[in-house]
């Protein structure tokens, strides 16, 4: 047995024994205030064309045929987020969790709901709020909150109130500072590229199964609906502001830069419960998403886990979040804020410590490992983030992609690359062979490598294709990560069926108006084609009085909205033409695991 396949083989007998001596605990919490789910478990698009999600689909972690092709830790994860329906997490403080990747929350105002985080899309939010309706009366929306900028936690608001309620002051909605801005800018620039890499992390285009998505590890996958998006109505600007909303009284905590740039965590003293957004998480997060964003600070993240310690923890009876389970008890909820703050401290000092010796971030990620007392909390696993890729955005953060191996500065692009080691290794089909070595040894990694270099040297070698499909494959069921499980998944699938072709994701009107015409400009900017442009030499001068740009954006031609009016012009109008001429859609399906 190689020292891969060994230390392969150890990790997962070391998590058989864990799963194997759970207490039980968090499937007490997942399945504590159960009232209801939905009688029909399809929540059907608006469009028709689909699902938006299907409460069925994780049905098949039931089956021990799942152990065999799931991490063991993993498929306990995925089981208890999966739990799906209507749960009182205690008097006034209700949530509806499994209908998205993200959890809704249905506090109690007297007159009407305080709805914080509602889901991904308007589908499956107006199906939570149907359920609370049908269970516990029908009550307007007062309020919604987005604790943070990301997608998951605000463009299903479409689902429980409308901008019309909103304007007139019937409903609030509530945000940290800088939301907006945040919110559309995070994803705007670099938008199709994190598209088309969120395919691999949440495992968009893999079937339910146990040979395919058992979550991301922080939750199902997203609800696949209409995305909606009204803009806050009242800024949390500072921590220790409260507000009231209809009898319920909150005091808020900002945390900008941790989990999101805009981010906050509420207590509600009359009901001594705290909101942990998602800075709190029945797993280990990650400081840099394998769809792309900007390093998260890890340091900062610990910082504002011990405030909301000093700040709530010891008032609070409850604790819930925007993903997962609540937990119950004082104690309980100081000894998990603490550990899960000492986790990503961890992580942070001893990176930095390490990367002050000498090492660089792919030998940092092999050696550092959570001391057990922490690693063996359920909530610090790596189902979502991971130790080895928390590492190297540490790194990142600190100094960057390059190591100082003069090697590794300019080093050649993968394709040439791979022509060139597979030449030096005696051809194609020797490279093949010893791969088939190496993964027959247990040496996956190693196997990956040898034939992502053949794959490049040959896309069109179906062989080596199919080879490296069946180590990824097993990487993936070997995963305790539900992201690296759906990123290896994703690319075998790739490999054997090619790329699916998927319509690029058109941008929604609401999320149109709130962007700003800056920033609209910038994703123009972003599209043009130098090659076009050259030799260009001219000026447009655009004034706004509604979203018409956005013909520019799109690069749609502008002659019809010319002649219809739409447009008026001063000058030469071809000139206008002659920009949007410039402009290039971004390729939604480009190649990933292959040349």
């Amino acid at each position: 047995m190689s020292a891969q396949q060994s230390a392969a083989s150890k990790a997962l007998e070391e998590v058989r024994q864990l799963v194997a001596a759970d207490d039980r605990r968090d499937f007490e919490f997942a399945e504590r205030g159960f009232i209801a789910t939905r009688k029909d478990p399809v929540i059907p698009r608006d469009t028709g064309d689909g699902p938006a999600f299907d409460l069925t689909a994780y049905d098949y972690l039931e089956d021990d045929r799942t152990a065999e092709t799931v991490n063991p830790s993993l498929r306990r994860q995925a089981k208890i987020l999966t739990k799906h329906g209507l749960f009182k997490v205690m008097d006034g403080i209700y949530q509806v969790r499994g209908f998205c990747v993200s959890t809704v929350t249905f506090i109690d105002a007297g007159d009407g709901w305080i709805v914080v985080d509602p889901l991904t899309s308007v589908e499956a939010a107006r199906a939570a709020y149907e359920l609370v309706s049908e269970h516990l009366g029908a009550k307007p929306v007062i309020s919604v909150i987005y604790s943070h900028s990301h997608a998951d936690h605000y463009a299903g608001v479409g689902g429980v109130t409308n901008a019309a309620d909103v304007a007139a002051g019937k409903v609030s909605i509530v945000a940290p500072l800088g939301f907006l801005k945040e919110a559309v800018s995070e994803n705007i620039i670099a938008g199709p590229a994190m598209l088309r890499r969120a395919r691999y992390q949440f495992g968009l285009t893999l079937k339910h199964g146990c040979c395919g998505e058992a979550t991301s590890g922080l939750g199902p996958k997203p609800s696949m609906g209409t995305p909606s998006l009204i803009a806050p109505t009242i800024d949390i600007t500072h921590t220790g502001q409260e507000l009231t909303v209809g009898t319920v009284r909150m005091v808020f905590q900002i945390t900008p830069g941790t989990e999101a740039p805009a981010e906050m965590n509420f207590y509600l003293p009359d009901h001594r419960a705290v909101f942990m957004a998602e800075n709190a998480n029945l797993c280990m997060h990650n400081l840099l998403p394998a769809r792309g964003a900007l390093v998260r600070d890890a340091k900062a993240w610990a910082d504002y886990l011990t405030e909301s310690i000093r700040l709530f923890a010891g008032e609070s009876d409850v604790m819930f979040a925007a993903h997962g389970i609540p937990r119950f008890g004082t104690e309980e909820i100081v000894t998990f804020l603490a550990n899960h703050r000492d986790a990503y401290k961890f992580l942070h000092d001893q990176t930095i410590r390490l990367m002050n010796t000498g090492l660089v971030a792919a030998e940092i990620a092999e050696v550092l490992k959570l001391p057990d007392v922490l690693a063996k909390q359920w909530y610090n696993r790596g189902y979502y983030g991971t130790t080895s890729h928390n590492s190297k955005a540490i790194y990142q953060r600190y100094i960057g992609w390059y190591d100082a191996n003069p090697a590794n500065l300019n080093p050649l692009p993968p394709e040439p690359a791979a022509k060139r080691y597979v030449e030096a290794m005696g051809g194609q089909q020797a490279v093949k062979a010893r791969a088939a070595d190496a993964a027959t040894a247990g040496e996956l990694r190693w196997a990956a490598t040898l034939l992502n270099h053949a794959v490049f040297n040959d896309a069109s070698d179906r062989e080596a294709r199919e080879q490296l499909a069946a180590v990824y494959t097993q990487l993936g069921y070997e995963a305790e990560a539900g992201t690296w499980r759906n990123i290896y998944l994703t690319g075998a699938q790739e490999l054997t069926e090619g790329v699916a072709n998927l319509a690029p994701v058109a941008a929604n009107a609401d999320v149109l108006s709130a962007t700003t015409t800056p920033m609209l400009l910038d994703v123009a900017a972003v599209r043009v084609n130098p090659a076009k442009a050259e030799g260009l030499n001219f000026m447009v001068n655009i004034r706004l009085t509604d979203r018409l740009l956005l013909t520019l954006l799109a690069g749609f031609p502008a002659a019809d909205f010319i002649e219809k009016g739409g447009i008026k012009v001063e000058g030469d109008a071809a000139l206008y033409e002659a920009l949007t001429g410039l402009i290039e859609a971004p390729k939604p399906n480009f190649n990933i695991v292959e040349p």
